[in-house]
């Protein structure tokens, strides 16, 4: 303790001044090693701010150490193969295998407690199909019968990342991937920035903030948009309404991050504050959303364009199908987000507590769409930890048509999980721009792992459904997965997610019980519920 620290420094600081004066003077020298620790010890002692350093002086600052330690300890020496979070150390390591094409096989069996509650499994078929007679480059059609350039998207593909989220390494490693693979590759909202354009297809995302696609004062430009969009490089167009890592959530660029290459990337001022809101001021109603979409198929010169939003309020989402069942304006494809997705940086209360889980927000706009014939019509993507060829056979079985992928790309890339994307001190350079840093990640190398990831992901998928006897991922549907539910039961995802009738909630005899609520309130004309009732 304080008391302590004073008495020893006193005594030991007499010890060595007693024998430098009688004994020899390099006794001396022993003040260049405790002196520096008196000194910090003293310094300890009269900060206001850490009342352990104030009351254990030196060693206190053990106890703060240690938590920077803690979570490298943890994974690497205390956690099991199997409960790390967001992705355990069998996930990473499978992302690691495939990226650097190592062996990818596992011996002795599954880790995984196959008779806990929770627990997932797929249907396989004793007619089994060799999968190499399965097309090994799915594709799906995406703006086709609407759009002068529909798309053949990948069946995984990069999910929304900024350049600024990421490094201008990370990100040309992304895209240079894209163009090895042959799949797609999202901007996120910040814009398409130089390191975007190595030759790999792009999604074009335009967020609250329409970067690249604003005027002076913030306002969505259907000419600055064109312009961006007209990148031969971008192959799609998406409005984010929100994200799975933060759903309603906005963000801040401060005037000090925002320099010329970002400001001219996001088409705003240098050194000003540009706030990127909660909300979008380009629509207010499900009209003007659709309308909107509209205007950027046209302005793109009729690429595909469709919407990114985690589900929350789901009365807003069947306002939106109401409006594009009688504007007849439909969007090409829309992207399901879950609440278990990433970001650099987002509160936790919103991290942890806001918007609905991938697997049950899927279900809903998949069947949503069904009940109002437009299923059929729109493609889905899916995001939320997406990372295995199993992943991408049970999003498809909920609904999905194509998937993204976010964190397994950037684990392709060399992350590590070191969970510092928010610090500016990612020590694999992906998430950083301190050169020191960045100057880790070799494009060269790290763009063929990520190529080679998401090629094996992709064959893994295939040969899952070989194993199921399927040739076609159309074919895969609820029934082809099961869930444990509890010790002694087990049941499909039909059973867990029943589908519903085409065309069920275009009539009102015919809307289920669990939808009538939402048939009510929900309007063409407004987000807002037109009436207060209780839902399910």
């Amino acid at each position: 303790m304080r008391n302590d620290f004073i008495g020893f420094s006193i005594v030991i600081s007499l010890i060595f001044a007693s024998l430098g004066i009688w004994v020899s003077s390099a006794f001396f020298w022993a003040f260049a090693i405790i002196g520096p620790f008196v000194l910090l010890g003293c310094y300890d002692m009269i900060q206001k701010r850490h009342a352990i350093i104030r009351n254990f002086p030196v060693f206190g600052r053990g106890r703060y150490l240690m938590e920077e330690m803690r979570p490298k300890l943890y994974q690497y020496f205390i956690e099991s193969d199997i409960n790390g979070r967001p992705f355990n150390r069998v996930e990473r390591s499978l992302i690691y295998q495939r990226a650097k094409k190592e062996l990818d096989t596992s011996a002795f069996g599954t880790q995984l407690d196959v008779y806990e509650e929770g627990y997932e499994w797929m249907n396989h078929s004793i007619a089994a199909i060799d999968y190499l007679t399965i097309n090994h480059d799915q594709r799906v059609t995406v703006g086709e019968g609407r759009c002068k350039q529909p798309y053949q998207a990948s069946i995984l593909n990069v999910s929304a990342m900024s350049y600024g989220a990421l490094s201008a390494n990370a990100v040309m490693a992304l895209n240079g991937g894209a163009k090895l693979g042959n799949f797609a590759h999202n901007t996120g909202e910040g814009g398409i920035s130089p390191y975007h354009l190595q030759g790999g297809d792009l999604v074009f995302q335009v967020g609250t903030g329409y970067f690249g696609a604003r005027d002076k004062k913030g306002n969505f430009s259907a000419e600055v948009f064109a312009e961006s969009a007209a990148h031969d490089q971008v192959k799609m167009i998406e409005l984010k309404l929100s994200q799975g890592a933060k759903p309603g959530h906005g963000g801040i660029l401060p005037a000090g991050k925002n320099t010329p290459e970002i400001a001219a990337i996001r088409k705003v001022e240098p050194y000003t504050t540009v706030l990127s809101p909660a909300f979008h001021t380009a629509f207010k109603t499900p009209v003007e959303l659709l309308e909107l979409l509209a205007t950027m198929r046209e302005a793109s010169g009729g690429k595909p364009v469709g919407f990114k939003l985690c589900v929350g309020n789901k009365i807003e989402f069947v306002s939106i199908c109401k409006a594009m069942v009688e504007t007849g304006i439909l969007p090409d494809f829309i992207s399901v987000d879950g609440g278990e997705g990433g970001t650099g940086a987002a509160p936790l209360e919103f991290t942890n507590s806001v918007g609905m889980p991938f697997k049950e927000g899927l279900v809903f706009v998949h069947d949503t769409l069904t009940g109002f014939n437009l299923r059929n019509k729109i493609k889905l993507f899916a995001a939320g930890k997406i990372l295995s060829g199993f992943h991408i056979f049970r999003a498809l079985a909920l609904g999905a048509d194509a998937c993204y992928s976010a964190r397994a790309m950037m684990m392709a890339l060399g992350c590590i999980q070191a969970l510092e994307c928010n610090k500016n001190t990612c020590p694999t350079g992906v998430t950083t721009h301190r050169k020191e840093l960045t100057a880790g990640l070799v494009v060269s190398d790290k763009r063929v792992r990520v190529a080679d990831y998401q090629k094996d992901t992709v064959a893994g998928f295939i040969e899952l459904m070989g194993g199921a006897g399927i040739d076609n991922p159309s074919k895969i549907n609820r029934s082809h997965i099961y869930r444990r539910t509890s010790i002694t039961e087990i049941k499909t995802f039909e059973q867990i997610f029943p589908y519903l009738k085409p065309g069920c909630l275009l009539h009102e005899h015919s809307v289920p019980e669990s939808y009538q609520a939402l048939m009510k309130q929900s309007s063409k004309d407004s987000f807002v519920p037109t009436m207060r009732y209780h839902i399910t």
